[in-house]
Formats: structure tokens, C-alpha cells, sequence
């Protein structure tokens, strides 16, 4: 017997609606359970900054990077622990290009074994004495603390034959200059740097003038002389005055007496005369003078010198 056609028709039309549920079902929970993707923001990086230049390849460069003279110097000691030789150049870089006037932090504890082997630390320590103001007495007695090989002319005069051959700090004038072939000689009057306070006026002034008198006159009568009158006037003046002024301190260079001669591997334009320098020197010894004997102990000597450097100093002095 056959069964009748509707019953297949009724199960593939239940399956075909339940299969139509659950798609919708299936499509609803993805709609509404999924996770929104999360937007990526991409920030772009500030481009690296350019490395240090070196103090060995662009000394100026280097000194430029820093504020002030004393952070330089900080940098420059840095460097020690990777290379001390750039770290020297860093020092050096920071002394010839920037006001440097630490002379404390150029002779302290880090930079003592440089100055001791390098040949250019004297030069260094003359430049940073001139960049003080030249006040060649007093930073003389502070390096002979801090055991620094740099003599005053005057020690080296008494006793030249113990300071032969070392060096020697003076602030001197260049009096003369004459050249014997290849080689120039410089006559050279030692100088001191001394203080001198004057008042100059630099307001106005006020000014007051009184004048006050007194007369009168008394009669009476004498046995000597009878009746009389005796009259006078008495006159009194007062004046006062009061200006404004300010006190400046102004230095001056004194010659000290001391003389000497100062060669120079070839004559020298900017060593000019009459003007003061701080001048590094070899003292090679002390010479007669043109009339005198060797044999004379009390004949006049001139101490001669190898000048290693000159430096013009700052009109200002750092105490």
C-alpha cells in the first residue's frame, strides 16, 4: 500500500524551517556577542638625536654643546672611563674655547696624573691664569700647594742654578724685540698687578651757604676815660655741601724691577710692546751684561728664558 505523499512533504518542510531557525539564531549570537576589533594607533617616533661630537675630530663643537664652562669640564671628565686621551681633548677643547676660569676643578684629583706626564698641561694652567686676570703672584702661591712644577722669576733669580731648566710664570711687558738671524730675542720688564680704590662723583651735588651776623652797641662810663660807646658786629659763616659718588676699583700693573730676556724660536707680530702677558717660560739661566766680568761676583746678570706660550689676560681678576 502506498503511503500518502504529504507526510515527506510535512517533514522536509519542518526541517527546512528548523534549519531556518537556526541560522537565525546563529547569525543574531554572532552579531551581537562578538568583540569590536580594537583600533591600532600608530605614534611616530622623534627621529634620534645626533651623537656627540668628538673632542679629538671638533674640539669647538664639543665646547659649544655645553652652557657654561664648568658642565664642560664635567662632560670632559667623563670621558675618562672610555679613553682618557679623548677625555684630555675634551679638557683642552673646554679651556681654549670657552672662558674657562675653574683653575680648582683643572687641578683637582681628576685631572693630577694628565698634568703630570702630559707636556701641554703647563701650557694650559698659564692660558687659565691669563683668563683669571693675570694676578701671576697669587695663583703662584696656590699651585706651589697643590705641588705644580711652575716657579715665580723672582726664586728663580736667587738661586738659578736649582731652577735651571724649569718653568717659570710671570706677567711681564715686551719692551723690546730684535732678531739675530732665525732666532728673535724679547726684552721683557716683569710686572705686578696691584688694587687701587678711588671715588669718582656721579651724582649731583647740593650745596648750602648761610651767613649770620650779630651788632649792637653799650655805653657806659670809665674813670679813666669819662662817657663812651663801644659798638661791634659779630659775623658768623656756615657752608655745607654732598655729592653722590661711587667707589671703583680699578687694577693696575707696576714694574717690579725685574728684567730678563726671552727667546723665541722666530720673531712673533702679535707679541706686542707695552702691553701686558702672561708669559710661560724655561729658565735657561742668568748671563753678564754687556761690561761685566765673570769673575765678578757683584757684576750685573740678566736671567735668560725660552718662552713656551703668552697669553693677553682678562681685564677682570677672579680671587
Amino acid at each position: 500500500m502506498r503511503r500518502p505523499s504529504w507526510k515527506l512533504s510535512s517533514w522536509a518542510l519542518m526541517g527546512t524551517f528548523a534549519a531556518g531557525c537556526g541560522a537565525s539564531h546563529s547569525h543574531v549570537t554572532w552579531s551581537e556577542d562578538a568583540p569590536h576589533p580594537k583600533e591600532e594607533v600608530f605614534v611616530a617616533r622623534p627621529p634620534p638625536e645626533p651623537p656627540a661630537p668628538s673632542p679629538t675630530s671638533d674640539p669647538k663643537a664639543f665646547a659649544a654643546r655645553y652652557a657654561n664652562p664648568a658642565v664642560c669640564e664635567a662632560a670632559a671628565r667623563r670621558l675618562q672611563g672610555a679613553s682618557r686621551d679623548e677625555a684630555w681633548d675634551g679638557l683642552k677643547a673646554c679651556i681654549e674655547h670657552t672662558p674657562f676660569t675653574q683653575l680648582n676643578a683643572l687641578l683637582g684629583r681628576a685631572w693630577a696624573q694628565d698634568l703630570s706626564v702630559r707636556p701641554e698641561g703647563a701650557k694650559l694652567i698659564a692660558r687659565v691664569v691669563a683668563q683669571r686676570g693675570g694676578s701671576v703672584t697669587g695663583e703662584l702661591r696656590y699651585l706651589q700647594e697643590k705641588q705644580i712644577p711652575i716657579f715665580s722669576l723672582a726664586s728663580a733669580m736667587d738661586r738659578p742654578d736649582t731652577y735651571k731648566g724649569r718653568y717659570v710664570l710671570l706677567r711681564a711687558q715686551v719692551a723690546d724685540q730684535r732678531s739675530e738671524g732665525e732666532r728673535s730675542t724679547v726684552w721683557l720688564v716683569e710686572q705686578a698687578l696691584s688694587s687701587v680704590q678711588t671715588d669718582e662723583v656721579v651724582g649731583h651735588g647740593e650745596r648750602i651757604d648761610s651767613v649770620t651776623s650779630y651788632s649792637g652797641d653799650l655805653a657806659g662810663q670809665s674813670v679813666l676815660t669819662g662817657p663812651g660807646r663801644v659798638g661791634g658786629t659779630v659775623s658768623t659763616s656756615e657752608r655745607s655741601g654732598r655729592n653722590t659718588t661711587r667707589r671703583f676699583v680699578e687694577n693696575i700693573s707696576d714694574e717690579t724691577g725685574r728684567e730678563a730676556l726671552g727667546r723665541l724660536a722666530s720673531a712673533d707680530p702679535f707679541l706686542e710692546t707695552r702691553r701686558d702677558y702672561v708669559i710661560l717660560a724655561r729658565f735657561d739661566g742668568v748671563r753678564l751684561t754687556s761690561g761685566g766680568a765673570e769673575t765678578d761676583e757683584e757684576a750685573p746678570r740678566i736671567p735668560v728664558l725660552t718662552i713656551v706660550s703668552y697669553h693677553a689676560p682678562q681685564a677682570l681678576v677672579v680671587y
